[in-house]
């Protein structure tokens, strides 16, 4: 199959969303280029933006006069994806779907089902309502997800496709980025959302990756000169729903710089949403001083309010006063804060307050970035036995104690780094770091951050800082750039699987009466290995149940870096964990209830799916156990 014309970043944010492409055609020429994005900005105005923010208005019937959500590439409408979701939704939080993301990686729901926006009391809708903007409306975060991803497929088809059929963005190659932390089921998930907007040609990449790859991009030759060799680079990307840390290894090899990516963080949800929620209770504490309680609907509406206030207060630092005249100077900046009131009382109906940068500074700095011990960790529990289902939200809000337990966890490969510099077992440091995320943007957080870590690392001369692109585009940037990589051009980073990934095997062992057998793990898949490779699993014979449902034992480990495939583990409790226990029958023509001698082949497909070969004796049958969403298990 020949390359596409485009190759293409997509950036799934959890509060943005964006896309960017090189044009292949242009040859030497070509340069990256960051979509605009037309999207509903206000009832019937479309204007193009930089990025999408990644929120869906539901409305009700008649909420909406006809046309007002109607696109260049749609009449009629019955949702909203981008601005006029974001800030009218907030409006009407049982109508707003927000943090799709986090919901598509959530285990604890089902994905498929129709159950955002989370808020919304009404009883999901009869088949037959949905998608008829009826009462109550609500879509699964696979479907949000989806609806993103086809706003962004008919926004190009309407701006860069036209009319030219092999132009379209179901023709190109697209770099879909995802969280490095996302498993196995959450990354199938996305492919699924692609394929159900009508892409194809996936490949997925990790966040930091793109972030770091963005950096190199814009670095030009010149990367090389801000890194060397033994380098621990940490990328360390907070935004909106998400808190995400790698590491990326700077070494050597035939006298060329490599980069490897040696460390991946957990999925921690804490970000600006947290952030703008914490703002908002401190908002909330003016309107009670004034004799003004918010009900819960009217504090959604403040925290979505306090966000855009925050984003005002960070990208205008100061605001020269309107008198100077008078002789007061500069005046710390503030912002307004605005909801619906609930009665006759309220003026205007509405509730207005402020917003000052002092006190959002001292909120966010102090009681997100706290200076703390390297040593200190997260609080790992909620304290209230009895809580409302939802978002697996950190439980600890400090990002600084989350950094210093990820560095912790991953001391390991840090002097491992520094034994190949230095040939000594004392623990390397990332003493470079790489921002990236919207929270980021605001200076008094990233140089908080900065602090912290030269206090950890390097108290006398610090940390160093590279200079990234756009916070908010480098991402999408990133994975566009990767696109080329693909194709031979520019620097690729080495990484592959984020964990090491085994199948559990019984133990062949007499009966005992209340314990099952013993079950090992066995290595499929190890620390590192590329997508797009494959490997026979050496060792013995083991025996498949096929013929009848069975039960397969599904683990991972992000801290055994060492197990190579085939590695059998008796005793892995506290270092390797149980993913999912999936059940499914493996279908052999005249055999039933039998067990068939095979081998074992695993394979990391291009897009980061986990797949695993089992082959009979003599060749002739195979079985391939891979994720399959749909059926929630391995088929």
């Amino acid at each position: 199959m020949s390359a596409s014309r485009f190759v293409v970043g997509i950036d799934l944010g959890t509060t943005n969303s964006a896309l960017a492409y090189y044009d292949t055609g242009a040859g030497d020429d070509a340069a990256l280029v960051h979509l605009k994005i037309p999207q509903v900005v206000a009832p019937g105005i479309v204007e193009e933006r930089a990025l999408l923010p990644s929120f869906i208005y539901l409305p009700g019937p008649g909420e909406q006069p006809a046309g007002a959500l109607k696109l260049p590439w749609a009449a009629e409408r019955d949702y909203c994806v981008g601005e006029f979701a974001r800030v009218f939704g907030s409006q009407v939080p049982t109508r707003l779907v927000a943090s799709a993301k986090s919901w598509l990686c959530h285990a604890g729901v089902d994905r498929k089902a129709p159950i955002l926006p989370w808020k919304a009391q009404a009883a999901p809708p009869s088949p037959s309502a949905r998608g008829a903007g009826g009462e109550g409306r609500r879509v699964s975060p696979l479907e949000a997800t989806t609806f993103y991803l086809k706003h962004f497929v008919d926004a190009w088809n309407h701006l860069i496709a036209k009319d030219v059929a092999e132009h379209r963005l179901e023709n190109q190659d697209i770099i879909l980025t995802v969280p490095a932390s996302f498993d196995a089921v959450a990354r199938e998930l996305t492919v699924e959302a692609a394929r159900a907007a009508g892409l194809e040609k996936i490949t997925l990449l990790e966040e930091p990756q793109a972030a770091f790859y963005a950096w190199i991009n814009a670095s030009h030759d010149r990367w090389r000169e801000q890194v060397e060799v033994g380098d621990v680079v940490l990328v360390c990307d907070v935004g909106g729903g998400t808190s995400d840390f790698s590491l990326i290894a700077v070494s050597e090899d035939a006298g060329q710089l490599v980069l490897t990516r040696v460390a991946v963080g957990d999925h921690i949800l804490l970000g600006g949403d947290n952030m703008d929620l914490a703002l908002a209770h401190h908002a909330a504490q003016g309107f009670t001083a004034k004799g003004i309680k918010l009900d819960q609907g009217q504090m959604h509406a403040l925290w979505h309010a306090c966000r855009m206030a925050k984003e005002t207060l960070f990208a205008n630092p100061l605001t020269p006063d309107p008198s100077p005249a008078e002789g007061r100077g500069e005046k710390p900046n503030s912002a307004p804060v605005t909801v619906l009131g609930r009665g006759s009382k309220v003026i205007g109906g509405t509730i207005k307050g402020e917003l000052l940068k002092d006190d959002v500074e001292k909120v966010l700095v102090e009681g997100f970035f706290p200076q703390t011990p390297r040593d200190e960790k997260p609080r790992m529990q909620r304290t209230v036995g009895l809580q409302e289902i939802g978002l697996p939200y950190a439980a600890d809000p400090a990002v600084t104690k989350h950094l210093a337990a990820f560095l912790s966890r991953n001391e390991e490969v840090l002097i491992a780094q520094a034994g190949a510099k230095r040939g000594k077992k004392k623990a390397a440091q990332p003493a470079v770091v790489l921002f990236n995320g919207g929270v980021f943007k605001a200076n008094p957080l990233r140089e908080r951050m900065l602090h912290v870590l030269g206090q950890w690392i390097n108290p006398k001369s610090g940390v160093r800082e590279l200079q990234g692109s756009d916070l908010d585009r480098a991402v999408a940037g990133g994975a566009a750039y990767y696109g080329l990589v693909r194709r031979g051009q520019g620097i690729r980073i080495r990484g592959g699987a984020a964990r090491a990934y085994y199948i559990g095997v019984e133990t062949s062992l007499p009966a005992v009466p209340g314990s099952p057998p013993p079950i090992k793990a066995l290595c499929v898949v190890p620390f590192g290995m590329e997508e797009g490779t494959e490997s026979d699993v050496p060792g013995l014979e083991f025996g498949l149940v096929v013929g009848e449902p069975a039960e397969f034992r599904f683990l991972g480990s992000a801290t055994r870096r060492h197990d190579t495939v085939g590695t059998l583990i008796d005793e892995w409790a506290g270092e390797i964990e149980e993913i999912l226990p999936m059940s499914t029958t493996l279908e052999a023509p005249g055999k039933q209830g039998v067990t068939v001698p095979v081998h074992l082949h695993s394979k990391v497909s291009e897009v980061g799916i986990l797949e695993l070969w089992c082959i009979s004796r003599d060749g002739k049958q195979k079985w391939k156990l891979e994720f399959n969403v749909r059926e929630q298990g391995l088929t």
